[in-house]
C-alpha cells in the first residue's frame, strides 16, 4: 500500500504565509530590481551577435552529409589528393545540344567558356574535358566536363554557389549548360530548402500571433513570446556564425534553430506569462515574478534541460551535418532559456499590470485555473479506463505502419524540377544510362589495378568500368570508375556496392557519391538504437530528478514513445507509399529520408517531454500542497491545460506551415513533427497522462526514502 509521502513546505509555512523565495525566485527578483542592467546587457549582446546574424545563411557550411571514417570518405580524400580532385565532390558540367555534336565549333566554344569560369579559382582542381567512350554520349550530342575539387566539401558547395549562375548563363543558341554532381546537388538543395524555410517562417508568424492573442486575450501579453523568440533567434544566428569560425556548421543548423526558437520560445513564454498574470492578482510585480519563477520558471528550466539532453545524444552520430543541426537547435534553446530566465522576468517586472493592456473583453473574465479543463480533469477522473483504452488504441493503430517503414538518403527528387542540378542529372541519365549520375569510384594500388578492373566488370549490376587512371602526382595509386546499371537511389545499389566491396581485392577501396550516401545511411542505422536508448535513459533521469517519483517518471518517459511511433507510422503511407502526394505537391521517393528517424526522434521526444514537464510539474505542485492525488490530477490539468493546448496549437501551426514548402525534407519535417505534437498534446498530455495519474493515485508520487536522500530536493509549490 502506498501512503502519501511527507509534503515539503518549501516556499510556504504551515499557515500558508509566503516564505522566502527559492533560488529561481530570488533570481527573478534580481532581474526585476536590476532590469535596466538586464536590458542593457541583452541590448549589447543582441547588437554584437546581431551584427553577425545577417551573414548566417551565406557563411555556414553547405555539405557535411557523410559518415566520418567510412571507406567512401577515404576514397574521396585519396581522389582529391592524388587524382587532381576528380572525387565525388568534383563539379560535373553537362553541355548538351539537340542539333550540334560535341566537336561542333559552337559546342567547343561553349566548353572553352565553361573552362574559363573555373580558371583562376583555387578551389577547383584539374579540368577534364569530355572524352569519347567515357564522358561523351554515344550520339555525340552530350558531353560532361569535370572540374576537380581542390577544397573541402563545404567549400566546394560554396564554390558552386559562386559559379552556377555564370555557368547556366552560357546556355543559348540551342546549347544547354548545367552544373551537376554532389556539390551542385547540395548547392541547389540548400537554396531551395532555405527559401522554403524562410517562406514558412514568414507565413507562420502572423498565424502564431493570432493564436497568442486568442490564448492570452491581450495584445501586450501575446507579444512577449515573440519578443523572447526574436531575442533567441538573433542570438543563436550570430552564435552560429561565430561558432562556424571554429568548426564548420551546416546551414541546416540555422533552419532548425529558427523553427525551435519559435516553437519553444512561445512554449516557455506562455507558461511563464500565464503564471505571472495569475500571481499578479495577489502580489506586487516583483513578488509575482518571484512566485512565477519559483514555480513555472523551475518547470521551464527543467524542460529546457530535457530538450538539451535529448538533442545531445544526436552528437554521437559521426555525420557533421547531423551533429551541427543538433548544435544549432541546442544553441537556440540555450539562448531562449537564458532569455526566459533573465529578459522575460525583467520585462514582466517592468510591465506589471500593463501586461494585461489591450485586452479583449473575454480576457478580463479569464482565470489561470481553467474551469473547462478542471471539468475535463473531473471527467477523466470518473471514467479513466474508456479514455485510456481509446487513446492508446488510436496511437497503436497509427503506429503499426512504422513496421514497414523504409529509409534512405535523399534522391534527386528533393530538389525542384527546374533546378540546374536536376536538369543536368536528367540529361546525363537520358544520354548515358540510369546509373551514370552515380558512378562508383575505386582507388587501388597500381599493382592490383588490372585485376580490380576485371573483377569489377564481372560484378552484377555494373555495366562499364573505365580503364585504370594513374595518379596525377606519380603516387602508387590508380582510379577506376564503375558505372552501375541502376539509378543512384535504387534499392539494389546497396547490393551492388556490397558485392563490389566483397569481391574486389582487399587493397581496393570503393567510394563515390552513392557509396557515401549508403555509408552514411548505415551509420545512421547503426547509431539509431544507441541514440534512442540514451535519450530515453537521460529523459527518465531528468524527470526523476524533477519529480522525485520513479513511477510517474517511467510512465512519463514511456508514453512519449507512443506519439513518436505514431508520427512515423503516419509518415509511412504519406512519404513512402505516396498517399496524398498530389494534394501535398510532391513526388514520393518510396522511402523516408534517412536522417529522419535519428533526428526527428530526438526532436519529437524533446517536445513531448516539454509538455510532460509542464503538466507533471503543475500536478506535483498541487500534490505537495494537498497530498491528494485527485487534486493533483484535476488541478494540474486545470492550471496547465490551457497552456498546453495553446502551445500545441502554435507548434502544430508552425510545423504544418513547413508542409506547404516545395522541397521534400522540410515537408517531411513539418508533417512528422506537426502530427507528433498534435497526437502528443491531445491524446497523451491531455488524456493519457492525467488518466495514468488517476489510476496510480498516491503511487505516482511515491518515492523510497533512500532515493529522496540521493536526489536533490526540488519543490514546485510556492
Amino acid at each position: 500500500m502506498f501512503l502519501p509521502q511527507t509534503v515539503p513546505t518549501t516556499g510556504r509555512d504551515p499557515d500558508h504565509h509566503v516564505a522566502a523565495p527559492g533560488i529561481l525566485g530570488r533570481l527573478g527578483g534580481v532581474m526585476v530590481t536590476r532590469r535596466r542592467w538586464v536590458f542593457g546587457v541583452w541590448l549589447i549582446a543582441l547588437v554584437a551577435l546581431g551584427s553577425a546574424a545577417p551573414s548566417v545563411f551565406t557563411s555556414l557550411a553547405g555539405a557535411g552529409w557523410q559518415a566520418n571514417g567510412s571507406e567512401s570518405v577515404q576514397v574521396r580524400e585519396l581522389a582529391q589528393q592524388h587524382f587532381g580532385g576528380n572525387s565525388s565532390a568534383a563539379v560535373q558540367v553537362v553541355v548538351h545540344s539537340d542539333t550540334a555534336s560535341i566537336d561542333d565549333p559552337s559546342m567547343q566554344q561553349t566548353l572553352t567558356e565553361v573552362t574559363a569560369v573555373f580558371d583562376g579559382d583555387a578551389r577547383f582542381g584539374d579540368i577534364v574535358q569530355p572524352a569519347p567512350g567515357m564522358t561523351i554520349s554515344p550520339d555525340g550530342h552530350t558531353g560532361i566536363l569535370i572540374a576537380g575539387a581542390d577544397a573541402s566539401t563545404d567549400d566546394m558547395v560554396k564554390a558552386v554557389d559562386d559559379v552556377k549562375a555564370e555557368l547556366t548563363a552560357l546556355s543559348g543558341d540551342g546549347i544547354e549548360v548545367y552544373p551537376t554532381g554532389s556539390s551542385a546537388l547540395w548547392s541547389d538543395f540548400n537554396k531551395a530548402n532555405h527559401d522554403a524555410m524562410i517562406q514558412a517562417e514568414l507565413f507562420s508568424w502572423p498565424l502564431t500571433l493570432a493564436i497568442m492573442v486568442l490564448a492570452f486575450g491581450s495584445l501586450v501579453a501575446a507579444g512577449l513570446p515573440l519578443l523572447l523568440t526574436v531575442a533567441g533567434l538573433v542570438a543563436s544566428a550570430g552564435g552560429l556564425v561565430l561558432l562556424n569560425q571554429v568548426t564548420p556548421i551546416s546551414v541546416w543548423a540555422m533552419n532548425f534553430a529558427m523553427m525551435f526558437a519559435l516553437a519553444l520560445g512561445i512554449d516557455y513564454a506562455l507558461f511563464i506569462v500565464s503564471r505571472f498574470r495569475d500571481a499578479l492578482r495577489n502580489a506586487d510585480p516583483r513578488a509575482a515574478v518571484a512566485e512565477t519563477m519559483d514555480t513555472a520558471g523551475k518547470a521551464v528550466l527543467l524542460s529546457g534541460l530535457t530538450v538539451l539532453v535529448s538533442l545531445s545524444a544526436v552528437l554521437l552520430v559521426p555525420a557533421p551535418a547531423v551533429r551541427t543541426m543538433a548544435v544549432g537547435i541546442m544553441l537556440a534553446v540555450t539562448f531562449v532559456l537564458i532569455a526566459t530566465m533573465t529578459l522575460l522576468p525583467a520585462t514582466l517586472g517592468a510591465l506589471g499590470p500593463k501586461v494585461n493592456a489591450a485586452s479583449l473583453p473575454y480576457a478580463k473574465r479569464q482565470q489561470h485555473r481553467s474551469p473547462k479543463f478542471a471539468a475535463w480533469g473531473e471527467l477523466l477522473h470518473k471514467h479513466p479506463w474508456p479514455f485510456a483504452l481509446v487513446s492508446v488504441g488510436i496511437l497503436i493503430a497509427l503506429a503499426l505502419p512504422v513496421l514497414g517503414l523504409k529509409v534512405a538518403m535523399p534522391s534527386i527528387a528533393v530538389v525542384p524540377e527546374d533546378a540546374p542540378v536536376r536538369q543536368g542529372y536528367e540529361l546525363v541519365q537520358a544520354h548515358f544510362g540510369d546509373g551514370a549520375p552515380g558512378a562508383l569510384q575505386i582507388v587501388v594500388p597500381t599493382s592490383d589495378a588490372a585485376a580490380t578492373a576485371t573483377v569489377a566488370g564481372s560484378v552484377d549490376g555494373i555495366t562499364m568500368v573505365t580503364p585504370p587512371q594513374p595518379a596525377a602526382d606519380g603516387s602508387n595509386y590508380a582510379l577506376l570508375q564503375a558505372l552501375p546499371a541502376v539509378d543512384p537511389s535504387d534499392e539494389s545499389m546497396g547490393t551492388i556496392l556490397g558485392d563490389l566491396r566483397a569481391q574486389l581485392p582487399e587493397t581496393a577501396l570503393v567510394g563515390g557519391a552513392p557509396a557515401e550516401n549508403l555509408d552514411l545511411q548505415q551509420a545512421l542505422n547503426d547509431y539509431l538504437p544507441l541514440v534512442i536508448g540514451i535519450i530515453l535513459v537521460l529523459g527518465f533521469v531528468l524527470l526523476l530528478v524533477a519529480l522525485q517519483a520513479p513511477l510517474i517518471a517511467i510512465l512519463g518517459t514511456a508514453v512519449s514513445l507512443l506519439s513518436t511511433a505514431a508520427a512515423f507510422g503516419v509518415a509511412k503511407p504519406i512519404f513512402q507509399d505516396g498517399h496524398g502526394a498530389s494534394l501535398l505537391g510532391f513526388t514520393p521517393q518510396g522511402f523516408l529520408d534517412g536522417w529522419g528517424p535519428v533526428f526527428f526522434f530526438a526532436m519529437i521526444f524533446a517536445i513531448a517531454m516539454d509538455y510532460t514537464v509542464f503538466l507533471l510539474a503543475t500536478a506535483k505542485e498541487h500534490y505537495e500542497k494537498t497530498g491528494d492525488p485527485k487534486t493533483a490530477q484535476v488541478d494540474g490539468l486545470a492550471h496547465s491545460g490551457r497552456v498546453i493546448f495553446a502551445a500545441a496549437a502554435v507548434m502544430v501551426a508552425v510545423f504544418f506551415t513547413f508542409a506547404l514548402s516545395d522541397p521534400l525534407p522540410p515537408k517531411e519535417m513539418g508533417i512528422i513533427l506537426g502530427v507528433a505534437v498534435l497526437l502528443d498534446a491531445f491524446l497523451i498530455r491531455l488524456i493519457l497522462l492525467p488518466v495514468l495519474l488517476r489510476l496510480t493515485g498516491h503511487a505516482a508520487w511515491w518515492s523510497p526514502a533512500w532515493l529522496r536522500k540521493v536526489l536533490p530536493s526540488i519543490s514546485f509549490s510556492h
